[in-house]
């Protein structure tokens, strides 16, 4: 019997839980297990002293006479026997956890059915509006012709013999007890010795489903609408994976997409753009009317409020209009005549006639000519 006190031999308070006591003890009895430090004596004895002292702190009763009595109280109780050296503790138990993870831990598989994905093509009006679209998915399904069982009408599956319906079987290696998937009925615990003549045991056969689709006002491209439940079926009436809808957005002929904003070029001619005035736009509910100011040049942005796409937080974007002034083609000698007449008058009235953008441009070549000059 160890000599150095139980508690101290586990590296726990006297207050520590049942459940602190197990993880204190797994964590040594793997530190000092013999066959990680073959051929160390140390740890040889230190692993019985930690069995010993688990034999007796992992048991209610005789933790609680040790507390009261000391080892006095439990003389006889502790010892290296049974196991193998484990002291009366299933190996199963101080490894049951970590291995039940790597192999399902013993309860019957479930293997949910996967996830498709499809990409559905919209049109910027329909992300404006946002609406419900139909759509054709082909898919694995529940078997109609058994219900999804496997099993030929009639008959129904029947528990595994191997694993007594478990889905799983240990194997014995060394002192290790590992679990696996029970290579008989693949994990699910039963086999079926008449299949389904259609989906030949399945559980599932191939089928188009259609299915209607809600369109978020403002989805962006790329977005993916989840779908539960409409994935593929599960095999033998396992459930069911999820579809995701992905949103594509097609080109559109006269707007762009920034956003929640929207843009267009819009032309206007020369003579709206110099002395202001209205035009019709586009809009993607109907026409409008874009306010053109005095002395707009090609390329400036004109704001229509409201009339982009719905925000995802609420409110609606807006519309950017580019301006391309429009120059008259296929003049007549008196429109000729006429430019002329107005491009001398301007002329005389000096620069005040140029925008501000001409006349940064003026200055540069001014500047760059003095430099070739001087």
């Amino acid at each position: 019997m160890s000599e150095r006190d139980y508690y101290e031999v586990l590296g726990v308070g006297r207050d520590a839980s049942a459940n602190d006591i197990k993880k204190a003890y797994r964590r040594k009895a793997m530190k000092f297990h013999p066959d990680r430090n073959p051929g160390d004596a140390e740890a040889g004895n230190r692993f019985k002293e930690i069995n010993e002292a688990y034999e007796v702190l992992g048991d209610a009763g005789k933790r609680q006479a040790y507390d009261q009595f000391g080892k006095a109280g439990v003389q006889g109780g502790a010892g290296p026997g049974g196991f193998g050296g484990f002291g009366g503790v299933d190996p199963g138990d101080i490894f049951g956890d970590i291995f039940g993870n790597i192999f399902g831990g013993g309860a019957r598989r479930s293997v949910r059915g996967a996830d498709l994905q499809y990409t559905l093509a919209v049109d910027l009006e329909q992300v404006a509006t946002g609406e419900e679209v139909n759509i054709e998915v082909p898919r694995h399904a529940t078997c109609g012709h058994c219900s999804g069982s496997g099993a030929a009408p009639g008959s129904k599956p029947k528990t595994c013999g191997t694993c007594h319906g478990q889905g799983q079987v240990r194997m014995q290696q060394g002192f290790f007890t590992l679990q696996q998937p029970c290579p008989d009925c693949g994990g699910r615990g039963e086999v079926i010795s008449e299949p389904c003549p259609v989906c030949r045991g399945s559980g599932r056969e191939r089928r188009t489903s259609k299915l209607r689709v809600r369109i978020p006002a403002g989805v962006e491209n790329g977005n993916a609408i989840r779908l539960g439940g409409q994935g593929e079926a599960g095999p033998r009436g396992a459930p069911p994976g999820d579809l995701y809808v992905e949103i594509r957005i097609r080109p559109h002929a006269i707007f762009h997409r920034e956003g929640a904003n929207l843009a267009c070029e819009v032309p206007v001619g020369f003579a709206t753009a110099a002395l202001g005035g209205e035009v019709e736009i586009p809009t993607l509910d109907g026409q409008g009317k874009l306010k053109v100011p005095v002395g707009t040049q090609s390329g400036r942005r004109l704001r229509v409020r409201g009339k982009g796409l719905p925000r995802p937080g609420g409110g609606t974007g807006d519309l950017h209009c580019v301006v391309r002034v429009q120059t008259p083609v296929n003049l007549d000698d008196e429109q000729k005549r006429l430019i002329r007449e107005l491009d001398e008058k301007l002329g005389a009235d000096g620069a005040r006639h140029e925008p501000a953008a001409q006349e940064s441009w003026t200055e540069k070549v001014r500047n760059f000519f003095e430099q070739l000059a001087g």
